[in-house]
């Protein structure tokens, strides 16, 4: 008897036949490393409070404009990052999977549109353990999104979403992560392979030590050709952590850390000119870091 999956994989591959198109590439660029592309997950929606908690709201629209930003509305991109290198394919993070917000979970429509087969996925790079990066493991259906991969995330980030104690630490309005972690972690643990900052976890990729928006975050340099690529995922998101990356957010669970992450990864990415991917920068998220006085600003490529 076929399982759902098998249908699902039936009417995907009679869709693609029927459109006869070919592949649509979402954003690209070349590294010594391979080739780099992003898809969209759709976007998140969060109260400018929220995000900017530490300063009055009449200085912080003022931030907001001098940065280019809405000063009525916060809606970050996700966007979602592969590196394909001769016969592997690295998604860094999973998106959000159909059961977070109802504007994200779009990247499983966004790899089938780029003509890419989850099922060719090999390695799954993650960031961090937040709904938004980890919980698209799953699809509709419960099963794995990415049967074929093998997962890898930080030992401290694994370990602490593991950890007995963390539901119970977890303020009320974040309960939720710790359960929807802890469910997609259990269906990930007979095959998760965990690191430590510093290892190569993919042919060319370093793991960076990011820690303070989670316990155990990282962002991967992608090493190669005459400029390294950062994937920041969260640890970078959006202009005024440039403008002003000493600036606490709400977003981040130990925020004085996370200041002291974006302080020290901007200088290391404006000293080693690197290019930068961030998952909630405006799409397609790509760039680089230029120094402006004390502060960094982010300048799109393209």
């Amino acid at each position: 008897m076929p399982t759902r999956r098998d249908v699902l994989a039936g009417i995907a591959t009679a869709s693609a036949l029927a459109l006869a198109r070919p592949a649509l590439a979402a954003a690209a660029l070349s590294t010594g490393a391979g080739e780099i592309s992003v898809v969209s997950d759709g976007r998140m929606s969060l109260p400018l409070a929220f995000v900017f908690p530490d300063i009055p709201a009449e200085e912080r629209n003022a931030l907001l404009a001098e940065s280019g930003m809405s000063t009525t509305a916060y809606e970050p991109d996700c966007n979602v990052t592969l590196l394909r290198a001769g016969d592997r394919l690295a998604l860094f993070d999973a998106g959000a999977g159909p059961n977070f917000l109802p504007t994200t979970g779009k990247l499983l429509a966004g790899l089938e549109e780029a003509g890419v087969d989850p099922a060719e996925v090999t390695d799954l790079l993650f960031t961090h353990a937040h709904p938004d990066h980890l919980w698209g493991v799953l699809d509709d259906f419960d099963d794995l999104a990415f049967p074929e991969a093998t997962p890898r995330m930080a030992r401290a980030e694994w370990d602490f979403w593991r950890a007995d104690d963390t539901l119970a630490t977890m303020p009320e309005d974040r309960k939720s992560f710790v359960v929807g972690a802890q469910n997609r972690m259990a269906a990930l643990e007979d095959r998760i392979a965990l690191f430590a900052p510093g290892e190569e976890v993919f042919p060319g990729v370093e793991a960076v030590d990011t820690a303070g928006h989670t316990p155990g975050h990282v962002a991967f340099m992608i090493h190669g050709g005459d400029q390294p690529v950062l994937i920041a995922g969260d640890a970078l998101t959006n202009a005024v952590s440039f403008r002003r990356p000493a600036l606490h957010s709400g977003s981040d669970q130990d925020r004085e850390q996370a200041a002291q992450t974006r302080l020290r990864l901007l200088d290391r990415m404006a000293g080693e000119r690197a290019r930068l991917i961030a998952f909630h920068l405006p799409y397609p998220g790509m760039g680089t870091v230029e120094r402006k006085g004390e502060a960094y600003r982010f300048a799109p490529l393209g």
